[in-house]
């Protein structure tokens, strides 16, 4: 009896593990997200400032303030929904709030995982 009670608990667990999974977004290591941004179908989102994008950023990124009040909007007007949306930030904490409200509205999103400053660290490319 008690093994069942441990199956059907183990199975339940399991579905609703995988339906989280396929309403969530991938974080990928700067390794991964440079792999997944060479591809021209992908949008690159940075969700920094103003200010720290021309700072410097990721090529042919847009910039969408994840901190102002008027990004969901902002985002829902800019951003193709037939396209991943690779999204980054300066330490892959806001980047990570920005996949949430776009894969609330439906969107597919690869965040990077260790954000800008793990991209600078690795040697990656930037833009001014």
């Amino acid at each position: 009896m008690k093994a069942k009670l441990m199956g059907i608990i183990s199975m339940l667990c399991s579905m609703f593990a995988c339906n989280a999974q396929t309403n969530d977004f991938k974080s990928l290591s700067v390794e991964e997200y440079a792999k997944a941004i060479e591809d021209t179908m992908v949008v690159r989102l940075d969700v920094r400032t103003p200010e720290e994008y021309a700072e410097g950023h990721i090529e042919k990124s847009l910039n969408i303030d994840v901190l102002n009040s008027d990004f969901e909007s902002k985002a829902l007007a800019t951003l193709p929904k037939d396209k991943t949306i690779a999204v980054n930030c300066r330490s892959g904490k806001r980047s990570k709030n920005a996949a949430r409200i776009l894969v609330k509205n439906g969107y597919k999103v690869i965040e990077l995982d260790s954000g800008y400053n793990g991209w600078i660290g690795e040697g990656k490319p930037v833009v001014k």
